[in-house]
């Protein structure tokens, strides 16, 4: 790990610790001047570039670019690869969060670089908690910050949740702006709500872009009754804008506003429809292979199942 943290993070692991624990509205730390700064310029540098072919998220919308395979983005990404899956990375991570026995996800599965561009969000959100691979618990979020310059009135601020279900008034949030060499660490959990508001940049700074670098930390085990096992990211919608009040005339920003909102609403119900018809139909295939007798209830299931199979246009 020689040369990848900076000195200062290693020398008070202790303090970050307590830092941690007591913060809200979930577990996180947020540690500033993380990398050793050489390395930090030098991962700006060879920073991949956007591939706006590549790149389409969840409900198909032109979204974040992201590269997994990190050793293979330059030798700076290989340098810092090989400092983080050493086992004193793992141990450093450990002390700061309380967490023993974390593991390294050598596919950056979900991870690696993130970029995003004027006009693109991240609505709130939990992440997937469970690897889909090697089917260990993610434990650990760890976001670290690669943008040159970064101003607050260009939005793009990471955004911690206490629970945006609740009513913008008690939805209290804790905004970090993602400055160069900023790194946050917070826990994977069931209330771990975060996200960022739509970034909007001048149009003098267009072609700058959100840059970070992602990982997370696994372990084999997880606490009992901490949290449902998972393997998706669980989104909830944004809230109407304040100024949207009775008697406001609306402009063609606030169509526009509501008419993503209502979109993105829309592309998030048919995903988790989809998801639902899927698990179903799987349930019911395996139930059928053991030749049991169904009841009612199961035959009616059944037959709900084949026909929104059927109106979704899927093969029965």
């Amino acid at each position: 790990m020689a040369g990848i943290v900076d000195t200062s993070i290693l020398e008070r692991a202790g303090e970050f610790r307590a830092s941690f624990r007591n913060a809200r509205p979930f577990p996180h730390v947020v540690l500033d001047d993380f990398l050793a700064p050489d390395l930090a310029r030098r991962l700006v540098d060879e920073f991949p570039a956007y591939d706006e072919q590549r790149f389409r998220n969840e409900w198909e919308e032109l979204g974040k670019a992201w590269h997994e395979n990190v050793p293979a983005l330059g030798p700076s990404f290989a340098a810092l690869d090989a400092g983080l899956r050493s086992q004193e990375f793992l141990d450093l991570l450990s002390r700061i969060s309380g967490i023993p026995d974390l593991l390294f996800d050598p596919d950056y599965f979900g991870g690696g670089t993130h970029e995003n561009l004027h006009g693109m969000e991240l609505d709130p959100h939990i992440d997937f908690n469970m690897h889909p691979k090697s089917r260990l618990h993610r434990r650990l979020n760890l976001l670290l910050y690669l943008n040159d310059e970064w101003d607050d009135a260009w939005g793009g601020a990471l955004e911690l949740h206490t629970n945006p279900w609740l009513h913008p008034s008690e939805n209290a949030i804790t905004t970090v702006s993602p400055r160069l060499n900023r790194c946050v660490v917070f826990e994977t959990s069931d209330h771990s709500w975060h996200g960022f508001r739509r970034i909007v940049l001048p149009e003098s700074e267009r072609g700058r872009s959100r840059r970070s670098f992602a990982m997370y930390l696994y372990t084999r085990e997880r606490p009992k009754l901490q949290m449902i096992p998972h393997d998706i990211t669980i989104y909830t919608d944004r809230p109407l804008p304040e100024h949207i009040q009775a008697g406001h005339a609306l402009s063609g920003d606030d169509v526009y506003e509501l008419e993503c909102l209502l979109a993105r609403r829309d592309r998030k119900l048919e995903y988790l429809y989809g998801r639902a018809i899927d698990y179903a139909q799987k349930s019911l295939e395996e139930e059928e292979s053991t030749h049991a007798p169904m009841s009612w209830l199961e035959r009616r299931l059944r037959s709900a199942v084949r026909f929104l199979a059927r109106h979704r246009g899927a093969d029965v």
